[in-house]
């Protein structure tokens, strides 16, 4: 059996306001098929944030997992860059 790397995401925290879960932005570019233009597409992914690190602003990588919850599918990674002007705990 060939087993392949998992997908990762990097995207910004929108949301920490629940226990052990973010919510991440990831925008994309893609083009319109009709005008040839790129517009931004934007999706959302809940992650498993075990530690409550990652806090809104922060750039953080993601990766897809194992269903954990309803709608929860990805775990945090790693906090690639901290959101500035915010003091952390």
């Amino acid at each position: 059996m060939n087993r392949t790397q998992p997908k990762t995401v990097v995207g910004r925290v929108t949301s920490d306001r629940m226990q052990k879960t973010i919510t991440v932005e990831a925008e994309r570019r893609v083009m319109h098929p009709r005008f040839r233009k790129y517009v931004r597409a934007t999706t959302r992914y809940k992650a498993h944030d075990e530690a409550n690190d990652a806090h809104v602003g922060d750039k953080v990588r993601i990766m897809q997992t194992r269903p954990l919850s309803k709608t929860k599918n990805w775990r945090l990674v790693e906090i690639v860059e901290r959101a500035r002007g915010v003091e952390q705990p």
